[in-house]
Formats: structure tokens, sequence, C-alpha cells
């Protein structure tokens, strides 16, 4: 709502509150004891079946952190107060409300474009069409799989590594809404349901004021053009609804025992990122199917440092590998540089740093100079570095971009420069990929209209610089299902121009290529050197 406010293409003109739940909401309810609850609890044949889930549910919401709790009750009274709002006591046929002719009539008179549904439950009747552009509602949870509830939690339950939201226009058939907008999140670790909300929750917060904003600038007929295509339902059950006593059982049993036998026997260990490198092998992208890595070989950083992110580029016939060197003590990164030698790293030297973190350092050339672009999201900043002196001094030029961005990386061709740009909402993370344009280092940057290219976890943050290989335009990805920076995807670009874009996954790499490896998120070659990067699971005391 708040995004709706400070828009200067949108308004909020009605609000519609639902007289029921009002009513009930006003309704002194005298308070109960544990011991009274209990007894309801146990005398109801349907809270009974779900007793185990409903303590399960008070134990992971006191574990959680309230800041980020995203169905957390604010109050819009200031908010809203100045504008006009109805009260409509819904007609009710079980999960069904519709809504009266003279309510329906009354929000018809508006001429309103959207209408957003927040409350009521299932609504069907004349109201679906009272606004131009139907009713706007979310859907916890990826529709292909999840239907019904608790929004979030089977996907904790079934160990699937994707968690997702959709936008989606109301219809007379449930879960058969036209869906405007989907995203993909990743699952989080553990068994937490109100840690898995926070991601899919406030990612997609966003969704809403994006599509307004197409609308305004675009029309219906383009949003129309670009719903998400609909799919078969995949899910393990027609509709979801809360886990029984027994699915709790033998769910959380494993993971609860699992958990205090590892207390008890593993050592502290840290997720451990370094990197590797290779020369004078056949290249990853030269792959069909598994590529083989296994003349990679690994570059140990000096004790209390990780390395990773690493880019490589030639220069005056050297090879040069830029790259994250992050400190453990004082979770700052800095970027570094070392010449290739060999299968080995000379000396590394300080390139860049600031007194925030930087990572990622995308190294290319432009007009006879070196330029980068490292990450620099803790400064809410996207900035540009001009190299004074190769390969380690830099020189600040201009913020490109301000905001939330990860991973930005640039492709130099026929005079066009090319941006991808994973823009994060802090709570929602990065999961969703933009493509600008510009005319020039210094140019305006113009959104491409098939933006945002990716909302998918699976491939939205790149993974190294672009690259061609056999006339072939590459652009590496990270998968982040599961965990951060799990394993890449070599993205072959079919299409790339200022009206469309495509890209078709060739080549994927997973961590199994090393033994005891957990991840691998980047990946860069410039003629015959290639490099990686890898973390492992290692005891604490071996590298702080």
């Amino acid at each position: 709502m708040d995004h709706i406010v400070q828009s200067d293409f949108a308004k909020i003109e009605l609000l519609v509150f639902n007289g029921d739940a009002q009513k009930n909401a006003d309704e002194p309810r005298p308070p109960r004891s544990l011991v009274r609850n209990l007894v309801n609890t146990l005398l109801d044949s349907k809270s009974r079946r779900s007793v185990l889930f409903s303590l399960y549910q008070r134990w992971d919401l006191r574990n959680a952190d309230p800041s980020t709790n995203p169905i957390a009750m604010v109050d819009c009274t200031e908010r809203f107060a100045h504008i006009e709002s109805i009260h409509v006591n819904p007609i009710t046929k079980r999960f069904v409300h519709r809504f009266p002719e003279d309510a329906v009539e009354r929000i018809r008179g508006k001429r309103l474009d959207v209408l957003i549904r927040f409350g009521f439950n299932i609504l069907r009747g004349k109201i679906l069409t009272a606004a131009k552009f139907g009713i706007w509602s979310y859907h916890h949870g990826d529709n292909d799989y999840y239907r019904g509830g608790p929004p979030c939690f089977w996907e904790v339950l079934e160990g699937n590594r994707i968690s997702g939201a959709i936008l989606q226009v109301l219809t007379e058939d449930l879960d058969a809404g036209i869906v405007l907008y989907k995203g993909l999140f990743c699952t989080d670790e553990g068994f937490s349901h109100a840690r898995n909300r926070v991601r899919p929750y406030w990612g997609a917060s966003t969704f809403v004021i994006q599509k307004l904003r197409e609308l305004h600038m675009c029309g219906w007929d383009h949003i129309a053009r670009n719903v998400v295509k609909p799919a078969p339902y995949q899910g393990k059950k027609k509709i979801y609804s809360k886990p029984s006593n027994w699915e709790m059982l033998r769910w959380l049993m494993p993971l609860l025992i699992g958990k205090a036998v590892r207390r008890l026997v593993q050592r502290p260990m840290i997720r451990h990122w370094r990197i590797a490198l290779r020369r004078d092998a056949p290249p990853v992208p030269s792959s069909a199917a598994l590529p083989d890595m296994s003349t990679f070989r690994w570059i140990d950083s000096p004790k209390g440092h990780f390395y990773a992110d690493p880019f490589v580029v030639e220069a005056d016939g050297k090879h040069w590998v830029f790259f994250e060197d992050f400190n453990y003590s004082t979770q700052l990164g800095k970027i570094s540089c070392a010449e290739v030698r060999d299968d080995d790293l000379d000396s590394p030297l300080p390139a860049l740093e600031r007194p925030y973190h930087l990572s990622y350092p995308c190294i290319f050339r432009d007009a006879g100079s070196w330029y980068m672009i490292p990450e620099t999201v803790a400064a809410g900043t996207v900035e540009l570095y001009r190299c004074t002196r190769f390969p380690d001094m830099w020189q600040f030029e201009r913020v490109l971009l301000r905001g939330f961005a990860v991973d930005t990386t640039i492709w130099i061709e026929d005079g066009v420069y090319w941006f991808f740009v994973t823009f994060q909402e802090p709570r929602g993370y990065a999961f969703q990929l933009w493509l600008y344009s510009a005319s020039s280092l210094a140019g305006t940057w113009t959104p491409h209209p098939a933006n945002p290219i990716s909302t998918d976890v699976r491939c939205a943050r790149s993974a190294g610089a672009l690259f061609r290989y056999q006339d072939k335009l590459f652009r590496p990805s990270q998968d982040c299902s599961g965990e951060y920076g799990r394993r890449m995807i070599l993205n072959e670009i079919i299409v790339m121009n200022h009206e469309h874009y495509r890209e078709e996954s060739r080549v994927t790499v997973e961590p199994a290529w090393m033994k005891d490896l957990v991840g691998t998120h980047t990946y860069s070659r410039a003629g015959a050197v290639e490099v990686i990067d890898g973390k492992t699971n290692l005891p604490a005391n071996r590298v702080l």
C-alpha cells in the first residue's frame, strides 16, 4: 500500500471492509486458560487431528525474528484516514463470499482500474468484474504444486527447494486465476515455517506496484500478452490442509533426532569458499552433459580469509584473476587480484577496498580503459570504477544505480551496453533479474520491455562475466534453490535486442564435481584460462 501511495501513477480511491469480520473482531472475548484451550481442542475432532501442528506453530513463532514476520498486524488507520471507505456484509455460502447488488454497483460507480483482495473468502459473482481489470489477489505457494495451505509450510515438510508466490486475477473457477506474476524463492533450510514465509511474502510485496506501473506505462494488452502460461497441476495432494498429527510426527522426529546428535558430536563448522583455476583444458561450455572438472586446481587463502567470485581477464599477454577477499574477523570483503603463473596464482595484491562489503568484481574493458562494477549492495548502490594503473589502482567514477542490487554484469556489443542487474527486497532476498541498455557507460539506462527477465531464484543471479564460445553467447547464472550459491548454469542467450530476450540453459555444474563441495557459484574464462569457486563445510578452527 505504501508503494502505491508513494507512486506518481496510482492512487488508492476506495477501501472495502468486510463488515462481518470487523463485527466479529470487535466482539469482546473472555480470556481462556491454557487448560480450557486444551480441553476445547481435544473435544473438537478437527482441532484434535492437528494439535501437534498447533503446538509446533506456537513454538516456531517464539523462535522466529519478529522484525521480519510478514503476517504481523499493522495499524493503517493514519495511512487510510483520508480515503473513502464502505463496509460490506457479504452473502456467505460455506467458503464463498458474494457481494450484495447495491455494494457491487457502488464499487462499480467508482470506475476503478483494479481491486486488490486482502480479505474476504473465495469471491464469486459480479464483484469479480466490478473493476476494469478485475480483482488482483496473492497466493503464497507455487500454484503448479501447492493449492490450499498453510502457505509455504508444505514446501518445508516435503523438502522442496523452491517456495513460490503469485499475483493473479480472480475468476469464477477456484485456483484458475490469470497469473500476472510468479516468483520462485529459496526454501529456508531447516524446519521453520515462520522463517520460510519471509522470502516469498516480502519478495512478492513488489508484485502489485510493478504490475500497476506496467499497466500505466504499457496498457492491459501488454500485460495480457505476458501472463504466466497455465500448466497442469502437479501437487502431491489435490488440496493441501493442516498436517495431521501422524504427518507431523513422521516429519519432525527424524529431524529432531538428527539435530540433537549433530549438536553432540559435530564440531563448529563454517561454509568456506575457495577459488580454483586451470588452463589449456576443454572449457566447461564445450560439454554436452556433465563437464569434466577434474583438472581444476584449488588456490588456498590465508587463515581468516576466504576467496570467492573470481573473474579472469587477459592484459598485455598476462592473465589476472580478480576476486572477493573476505575477512572473517571484520565480516567485510575487499577486491584483490593476482597474476596467473602456470597453474597457480602469484601473491595477491589489494585492488579495491571500501568501508563497506565488496564482492563480485565484474571487470571489463571499454574504449581502451579497464572498468570494474563490484557488488556494493551494502551501500545501496551500483558503482563504477575506472582503472588508473592496472591492476591495483582503481578510481571511483560514478553511481550507476541506487537501490539494492547484486551481481551486476555488463556486456558490450555493437555499440550497446547491456546491464544485467539482480534486485532484492532486503527481507525477500534476490530473485528478480532485470536487463537494461544504454548507449555508453555514462548513458541513461533504459529498462527492457521484458523485465523482469527472470523471477526464478534458480537463474536470477548472474554467476560471472558473459562470454562467447563457438559463436554462442553464454550468461552464467547461480541456482540458489535450497541454499545460496548451490550450483551454476550456463545459459545460451538466444535472442537479445531492444524488444525481446530469451535464453536457454545448456550446461549445469553441480557441486558434486568435487568431493565435499556443497556449492559452486561463479565461473569465468579468458583465453585458455578458466576460474571457478566452491564452498566446503570445514571445522571453524581450520579457517579462523
